[in-house]
C-alpha cells in the first residue's frame, strides 16, 4: 500500500444515522487503513472516541453498542417519556443520564491521555458562542458536550462553561484535520450530503432545512479551500433519496451499516 502520509479520520454528526459511519469504519479497517488522528463531532464524537481508544477493536465494539439495548436507551425513549422529560425540563426531550452511563460503561478509556490515537471533538460554547475543541482531560464529558443536540438533550457543563452539539459550529470538521497536519483525510458522514435537499412542506421542516443548508455550506466551503497537498476521500454512505428501511428491531441500524460498508468497499477498491 502506498504511503498515505499523516492520515485523519473525520467523523461528522447525524444522530441515529451514525450507523453509516460504523459501516465505513469496517471497510477502512478491512482495507488496512488506520488513522494517525481522529476528529469528530456529535455522533461522530462517540464513534471517533472508540476508534481513537483502540482502532483494532473499534468496529467490533461499536457494532455491539449500536445493536445493544444500551444504545436504544441512550439514543431513544418512548413518546410518553420524552413528553415527561420536556414537561419537567422545559428545554429538552431526553435526559443526558442514559447516554452518560452508556459511555462510562463501554468506552475502554476515561481520559484523552489514555487514547491510542490523538483525538479531538468539538462542541458549541454557549457563553462564548464559539467552537470549543476538546483534546485533553476526561473523555466522557467532552463527548457528551459534542452530542448535546439542542432541544433533544440538555446543555452539558464542563468546567465553568456550558456546551451544545458540535454540529452547530462544525458538522464535518475537515478544516480541523488540515490544521492538525493531515495530508490524507477520510470523511465519514451519515449520508445527508449525498442527497439533494427539498423545500420544506411543513412548519417543522423549516428549521431542519435551514440548519441543513448551513451545515452543508460549511462543509463544502472547507472542502473547496483544502490545499493541493491534501487528499480528501469523502466516503459514500450508500444513501439514496428513498430507502426502504427494515422495521424489525435493529433493522435500520443493520441496513445503514451494511449499505455504507458495501459502498465504501467499492470506493476504496477504485480509489485506494
Amino acid at each position: 500500500m502506498a504511503d498515505r502520509g499523516r492520515v485523519a479520520f473525520v467523523l461528522g454528526g447525524g444522530g441515529a444515522l451514525g450507523a453509516h459511519e460504523v459501516g465505513m469504519l469496517k471497510a477502512l479497517h478491512e482495507a488496512g487503513i488506520s488513522p494517525d488522528v481522529v476528529v469528530g463531532t456529535s455522533i461522530g464524537a462517540i464513534n471517533g472516541a472508540f476508534v481513537a481508544a483502540d482502532p483494532d477493536k473499534a468496529v467490533e465494539r461499536l457494532a455491539e453498542l449500536w445493536a445493544g439495548q444500551a444504545a436504544r436507551e441512550a439514543f431513544g425513549a418512548p413518546p410518553w417519556t420524552r413528553l415527561w422529560t420536556l414537561a419537567r425540563s422545559g428545554t429538552h426531550l431526553h435526559p443526558i443520564g442514559p447516554l452518560c452511563r452508556t459511555l462510562e460503561e463501554v468506552l475502554p478509556v476515561t481520559d484523552f491521555h489514555d487514547l491510542a490515537v490523538p483525538f479531538q471533538c468539538v462542541a458549541a460554547g454557549i457563553e462564548t458562542a464559539m467552537a470549543h475543541w476538546f483534546a485533553k482531560g476526561p473523555l466522557v464529558p467532552a463527548v457528551l458536550a459534542s452530542c448535546a443536540v439542542p432541544g433533544l438533550l440538555p446543555p452539558v457543563r464542563v468546567g465553568e462553561h456550558h456546551y451544545f452539539d458540535g454540529g452547530l459550529v462544525h458538522s464535518i470538521p475537515v478544516g480541523r484535520a488540515v490544521e492538525l497536519g493531515a495530508d490524507t483525510i477520510y470523511v465519514l458522514h451519515v449520508g445527508r450530503i449525498e442527497r439533494p435537499l427539498a423545500p420544506p412542506r411543513w412548519p417543522w421542516e423549516v428549521g431542519m432545512v435551514a440548519f441543513e443548508i448551513a451545515r452543508r455550506h460549511r462543509f463544502f466551503e472547507e472542502i473547496a479551500t483544502v490545499g493541493d497537498g491534501v487528499r480528501v476521500h469523502v466516503l459514500p454512505a450508500g444513501a439514496t433519496e428513498r430507502q426502504r428501511v427494515p422495521r424489525r428491531p435493529g433493522g435500520a441500524i443493520t441496513f445503514r451499516t451494511e449499505r455504507a460498508y458495501q459502498a465504501t468497499l467499492d470506493y476504496l477498491e477504485r480509489n485506494g
